[in-house]
């Protein structure tokens, strides 16, 4: 596609240069975007005003500082008349006699783009003819005649000259305006540069890419128009791209939280060498934080992989050493220092089992949950969770700022990590007075940063290297190391980051900063039909579905939920896939699509993952695992009712 429009531009621009008229088109920004050689040619103009950019206000002044005008007055002032004229863009006809006593008639025709094309006509002979009919209009001499079919054969040719000009114009206007309709709907900023770092080009995305930046950047450097951060990032691929060198790379701009991925292409420009730097450049902050969150679950996947055999050895061995200390503590006549290493030993095995279970709660699998969370009142129970743990010198305040509609977190996930660091600040504050402070807050429309300050000793500089690592911990024998860690874990999972620093008080912050997704509205109330064989199970889930809003019908086998979908007005089947009487959830859902029944149909399951009926079950329909609580069922529903 790409070579057949440079193709066509090629053969739009030769013939352009045939007619005989010449031929501008300049933007709304009175900038040239098209010329033909014939403009050249007629006002004998250097060759950087016939080159795309030049500024319509240069060719004006150049043009009268050598007397084309005649006595202007004050130059500066007559050129911003003429500008100012020409922004009116108005259609407009005139005629000039230029100093060298060549009269030019100028025709000029606005775009619904803004610009205009303008035409431009040696009427000499024209005029000559008519002076000479007015001074010898006594007598019609044969050379007269001659005069006026030349001049009537010349009009001939003007006019078709003038019609094949028009399609062409109107074929260059629409050329133009279909690419520039295309480019300006795309998800990113296509821009160029010429050779002084100056914008030609854009399609006016730049604010899509990086927030509060100018729309209109054409005639403004890169600092200007990028701002000093980003272009400090993009500064050494620019002048690869002028040494002719092409290069894709991305950047985290701190501004905005976002990630932006950017592309310079060297302009091989009209005489070889590089005539500027194409850029193309988008916003991928969503895709980063995807391919954050696959890495770490890649991650989890190996670890469980190289601790399952491990751990399954290991608890063996604990197993056998808890049941000999427990023979060796029951021997009668054991003496004291003996009992004493016995209970020394159950001890360390007990804690050994205990950091088995941290690390399956690393490794092994977990599906994230995000469901609609209002931060403000998440942090109001944080702290009501957290308080009856800190001693009474030690204050907790919550805050939150900037968050009027709920947000998607996964809350389990978001409360275990803050309360891991909660306790951390505990520790770090000992028995001091001091205060622990719970700060979130949105970073532009991108990320939410949930801050966790302590008044206490601070990370040490190994601490602020090695904190986030397994095992690293600074509490001597009563850490396991892992707390952090599963801070980290949880964070990564969910597409963020996690930093330490020192506050300026001297203690320590440690921020989390996660995906800003805010949650949909909730979907209007619905009639489900509810399939539980379980009553506890059933009546449980019936009360979710109806605090959300919703009206239930029950059903405890199959054959009972076929006869009651056949209800009128039944917008949604939530099913469990394993059923009494020989036909599971599946085969319902499969019998309710054969008869083309437009209900809904959703999964719900205890199955392990690795089940062949859940594999299948899930590859056909949305699917929600047990056990869920109100908001994991009011997310999956919302996702669903909105797909």
């Amino acid at each position: 596609m790409q070579i057949d429009a440079d193709r066509t531009a090629r053969l739009t621009q030769a013939g352009l240069n045939l007619i005989q008229q010449a031929l501008t088109i300049y933007d709304a920004e009175l900038r040239l975007a098209v010329c033909n050689r014939r403009f050249q040619e007629m006002f004998d103009l250097p060759e950087w005003l016939v080159t795309p950019g030049a500024r319509f206000a240069d060719t004006i002044r150049f043009l009268a500082e050598r007397g084309d005008y005649g006595d202007v007055g004050p130059l500066e002032d007559f050129v911003r008349s003429r500008v100012e004229t020409a922004r009116a863009f108005e259609p407009h006809y005139m005629e000039r006699t230029r100093a060298n006593g060549r009269t030019i008639s100028v025709e000029g025709s606005p775009l619904p783009q803004g610009g205009w094309v303008t035409v431009y006509t040696d009427i000499t002979a024209i005029k000559r003819q008519e002076t000479l009919l007015r001074s010898r209009s006594a007598e019609l001499s044969e050379r007269l005649v001659a005069y006026s079919e030349e001049l009537a054969r010349t009009n001939r040719e003007l006019a078709a000259t003038i019609s094949a000009l028009e399609e062409a114009k109107r074929e260059l206007t629409e050329m133009e305006a279909r690419t520039r309709l295309t480019a300006e709907m795309m998800p990113a900023h296509i821009a160029h540069l010429d050779l002084n770092e100056r914008y030609t080009y854009s399609n006016r995305r730049l604010t899509y890419v990086i927030p509060n930046r100018p729309q209109e950047i054409v005639g403004l450097t890169a600092r200007e128009a990028l701002g000093d951060t980003a272009y400090a990032e993009v500064k050494p691929y620019i002048d690869r791209a002028y040494a002719g060198e092409s290069s894709v790379f991305e950047f985290s701009h701190p501004d905005s939280g976002r990630r932006i991925r950017g592309a310079f292409t060297p302009d091989p420009g009209s005489a070889g060498g590089v005539g500027g730097v194409y850029i193309l450049s988008m916003d991928v902050t969503e895709e980063a934080q995807a391919r954050a969150a696959l890495s770490q679950t890649h991650k989890r996947e190996l670890a469980a992989q190289l601790t399952s055999g491990l751990a399954h050895d290991f608890s063996n061995l604990l197993t056998i050493i808890l049941g000999l200390q427990g023979r060796l503590e029951k021997l009668d006549g054991l003496p004291d220092p003996a009992r004493e290493i016995a209970a020394t030993t159950r001890a360390a095995a007990l804690r050994g089992g205990r950091l088995l279970d941290r690390l399956a709660d690393i490794s092994g699998r977990r599906d994230m949950r995000p469901a609609p969370t209002d931060l403000p009142a998440f942090l109001r129970d944080i702290r009501t969770l957290a308080a009856p743990s800190l001693p009474r010198a030690v204050r907790l305040s919550v805050s939150a700022e900037g968050f009027d509609r709920p947000v998607l977190m996964d809350h389990g996930a978001l409360q275990d990590s803050l309360l891991n660091l909660i306790l951390n600040a505990r520790d770090a504050i000992g028995d001091a007075p001091g205060e622990i402070t719970v700060h979130a807050a949105p970073v532009r429309d991108t990320w939410v940063d949930v801050e966790v300050t302590d008044t206490g000793c601070g990370f040490s500089d190994e601490a602020l290297e090695q904190a986030l690592n397994p095992f690293y911990t600074t509490k001597a024998g009563e850490g396991s190391g892992l707390g952090l860690s599963m801070v980290y874990d949880s964070t990564k999972l969910a597409g963020g980051q996690v930093m330490l620093a020192n506050a300026g008080g001297g203690g320590a912050r440690v921020t989390l900063r996660l995906p800003l997704r805010p949650a949909a509205e909730a979907p209007a109330p619905r009639l489900v039909l509810l399939v539980e064989d379980n009553p506890d199970l059933r009546v449980e889930t019936r009360g979710m579905l109806r605090e959300l809003g919703h009206t239930v019908l029950e059903a405890e086998t199959a054959e009972e939920a076929e006869t009651l979908a056949e209800i009128p007005g039944i917008d949604l089947v939530l099913t469990d896939i394993t059923l009494p009487g020989g036909r599971s959830g599946l085969d319902l859902a499969e019998t309710l699509r054969t008869r083309g029944n437009p209900t809904g149909i959703l999964m719900m399951t205890a199955l392990p993952v690795q089940d062949p009926l859940r594999a299948r079950a899930e590859s056909r329909f949305p699917l929600i695992a047990k056990p869920f609580d109100a908001a994991a069922l009011a997310a999956f529903l919302n996702a669903e009712l909105a797909a």
